[in-house]
């Protein structure tokens, strides 16, 4: 009798599980993009630092650093400062292969999670960097192989929205969408440059359709569109960003990631600073551009206590409570829905914090659209000091590197992390007639009359 109705439980509870996916799937199809803040996670499961091919591994081992232990932990403190959160899981080639206990335990719990919260469960080629260390065809395979076995582990016919890449050409983005079906990727590292294992700056930070010449370049029109959503991986501190890597002893990527905050600063500055990027988004990003966007990706292996993410989301429940915490794929889906072309016309503005990078007597502005982008950085304390510091047209032809290379940045005319002589800032009046007429044909009230 005992094992009757424990079966029927598992039943019972399976099918409550399955309906409340489903419903929270017919939930999220029906949110518009635009008047809505969107809060998107990546949860990077490895079993190598950088998994750079099936059979090649550049780092340190982290196969102690996973455990199921580990991994309840850390999904508990998502719940646990958002009810109702749903994230996206990315494993990697050997995470997904491992047959230890641990890792066969962590794919049983993640796939648990899928079922219960609604979670989304995908593939990261390379982990982050495939391109930098594979030629496209071996790439492709990956993803084909990989997404595979995610199908496989979850099972029902389960398949990924998405797929998590650090960064992915164009060309396998644009397989991706053809041949697999999906047309979500996180596929670029907004503003990465002398960090980690590969350079990626160019890109819009929002999402966009990206060229088949080149995955920062946003598609100009039919002929060259891959039909898959590029989207950031960390949403950062345009302030810090503009840096070269760690210059001046800062750190260029710092935002809402962990490392860069909580890792550096500890939980209450570095917090401070997640916030604050938050902000950047969520207030005036959201008066401006008419909804919001924050993206984070942490890797599960990292040694920072998980406390300071469920402070982090606590505190984005209460300040922004319409907020919807959903998946990466689902995000991107509805941005696919809304934008059929790249039509878009993105705008960011920011004060500093005065942390790190984020310099407190700065001001900075962003201007996205699928012909360029520009930034322009004032100091607060002088008048008339406004100046651009990257001005990248996507008008122009663009081509991805042939050969493997960490080298994969769309460098414009003016780039904003003044690596060349060219990158110079200039007041905007002072750009050659060819750009202010670009500018004009976007934004007439930009630049002077006089």
């Amino acid at each position: 009798m005992r094992t009757f109705l424990f079966s029927l439980f598992l039943v019972l509870f399976t099918f409550l599980s399955e309906v409340s996916t489903n419903d929270n799937q017919k939930q999220s199809d029906s949110v518009p993009l635009m008047g809505n803040r969107f809060l998107t996670f990546n949860a990077v499961i490895r079993v190598n630092q950088i998994e750079v091919a099936r059979n090649k591994n550049v780092g340190e081992d982290e196969r102690s650093l996973h455990t199921p232990a580990v991994v309840t932990k850390f999904r508990n403190a998502i719940s646990a400062g958002f009810p109702g959160a749903k994230i996206t899981w990315a494993f990697s080639w050997l995470a997904l292969h491992d047959t230890t206990f641990n890792y066969r335990k962590i794919r049983e719990l993640v796939v648990g999670y899928q079922k219960k919260y609604g979670d989304e469960i995908t593939f990261i080629p390379g982990a982050y960097f495939a391109n930098a260390y594979n030629p496209n065809e071996q790439v492709n395979k990956d993803l084909h192989d990989g997404l595979a076995k995610v199908s496989e582990i979850v099972g029902n016919g389960y398949r990924p929205k998405s797929v998590v890449a650090g960064f992915l050409s164009a060309t396998n983005q644009d397989y991706l969408a053809k041949e697999e079906g999906i047309h979500v990727c996180q596929g670029n590292i907004w503003s990465q440059y002398a960090i980690d294992n590969q350079d990626g700056d160019g890109a819009v930070c929002y999402p966009f359709y990206p060229s088949k010449e080149h995955f920062c370049k946003p598609a100009q029109g039919k002929v060259d569109f891959v039909d898959c959503v590029n989207l950031d991986g960390w949403t950062t501190d345009f302030l810090a960003a503009r840096r070269e890597g760690f210059k001046e002893g800062f750190n260029s990527r710092m935002g809402v990631g962990p490392i860069e905050t909580l890792g550096k600063y500890g939980l209450e500055l570095g917090l401070k600073e997640m916030l604050h990027s938050t902000a950047i988004h969520f207030d005036r990003g959201f008066e401006l551009n008419g909804f919001a966007w924050v993206t984070n990706c942490w890797e599960v292996s990292l040694p920072i206590d998980v406390a300071g993410l469920t402070s982090w989301l606590s505190e984005i429940k209460k300040r922004w409570p319409d907020v919807k915490f959903i998946t990466q794929g689902e995000f991107g889906l509805i941005w696919r829905k809304h934008y059929r072309t790249n039509d878009f016309d993105y705008r960011f503005e920011e004060i500093g914090s005065g942390i790190g990078g984020s310099d407190a007597d700065k001001e900075i502005r962003w201007f996205m659209n699928k012909d360029f982008r520009l930034a322009l950085l004032r100091n607060l304390k002088i008048d008339n000091s406004e100046e651009v510091i990257d001005f990248t047209r996507y008008d122009l032809p663009a081509r991805e590197p042939a050969e493997m290379t960490r080298r994969w940045s769309l460098m414009g005319e003016i780039n904003q992390k003044q690596t060349r002589p060219q990158d110079k800032p200039v007041p905007l009046k002072q750009l050659p007639e060819t750009m202010k007429t670009i500018i004009k044909s976007h934004y007439p009230n930009l630049l002077p009359t006089r």
